[in-house]
């Protein structure tokens, strides 16, 4: 029997082990120590990401206090993922991708019509996975922060200009997140067609979490 090579070197018991089908949400609680894996099974699929304290959802994600903690836009293995009070929500304990987007934002109807034209006003977006999933718990479209974008690659250019361009993911490359308090994870598999953030064909994603 093969090994599986996405499970082959983690620690600890595997609690939870799901395919994310594309274009869909995901909503998880993950306790205190334990250790989400996202494995990007086809490569170059971005995955939106937020962050909620499982105790009070009023903390959550916080890209500003994260960026300015560490004095760099890019989240790389060790970044410390800080909530709105400043404390650390997750830890990236381990990357096989250089580097991950906090800057990029989620896609939206509204966005895909200013951006590529009224005709994608009816297309699936970030903003409609994260209210699908938020809604089931009592948070409304108020509660969507400025999100994580994994596997994106949002470079920004001397001018200060930034752009959506091809990723920098392959097939079968992850990112580690260990988890330092109780929290709500909750995840848009992007469903954008518009741009090159999911090669123009969004793909499914594997979520692992071990204790």
């Amino acid at each position: 029997m093969t090994a599986d090579p996405h499970l082959s070197d983690l620690a600890g018991a595997v609690i939870h082990d799901v395919v994310v089908p594309a274009r869909a949400p995901w909503l998880h609680h993950i306790a205190a120590g334990q250790t989400l894996r996202i494995v990007d099974l086809e490569g170059n699929q971005a995955v939106d990401f937020l962050l909620y304290c499982a105790a009070d959802d009023a903390e959550r994600y916080s890209a500003q206090d994260t960026v300015a903690a560490q004095g760099n836009l890019f989240l790389r293995a060790g970044t410390k993922l800080l909530s709105n009070e400043g404390r650390p929500m997750m830890t990236i304990a381990a990357t096989s991708v250089e580097y991950h987007d906090t800057i990029g934002g989620a896609c939206s109807c509204e966005s895909n019509t200013l951006r590529y034209g009224h005709h994608t006003k009816s297309e699936h977006a970030c903003v409609e996975n994260f209210l699908e999933a938020n809604l089931t718990q009592g948070r409304g479209k108020r509660d969507i922060v400025s999100n994580i974008n994994f596997f994106m690659n949002v470079p920004v250019e001397p001018d200060g200009s930034l752009g959506i361009v091809d990723g920098i993911s392959a097939p079968g490359l992850t990112v580690d997140l260990r988890a330092d308090m109780d929290v709500v994870v909750v995840v848009s598999n992007c469903p954008q067609v518009n741009n090159p953030c999911n090669g123009f064909n969004p793909t499914p994603v594997r979520m692992i979490v071990t204790a």
